[in-house]
């Protein structure tokens, strides 16, 4: 999947990769995807809890080389 901005939270802990993240998707348009890159464990568990409440869409999270993964989040 493409992606149109790319985050690099890589050695971020909890819960700055979403604030990051949520920082970063208010400069983006509606329907634009944010790339995460994260290694914190606890991101799997932050990213969809932070979709479901901001309504945005987890379209994915891909493992790349655990626990580095990718969360790509569209903007609602």
């Amino acid at each position: 999947m493409e992606w149109d901005q790319e985050l690099d939270a890589v050695g971020l802990l909890c819960p700055l990769p979403v604030l990051k993240a949520r920082k970063r998707l208010q400069s983006m348009q509606s329907g634009a995807v944010l790339r995460v890159l994260a290694d914190d464990p606890a991101a799997a568990i932050d990213f969809p809890h932070f979709c479901n409440e901001q309504r945005h869409e987890l379209v994915g999270v891909e493992d790349i080389a655990p626990p580095l993964r990718a969360f790509l989040v569209r903007k609602r």
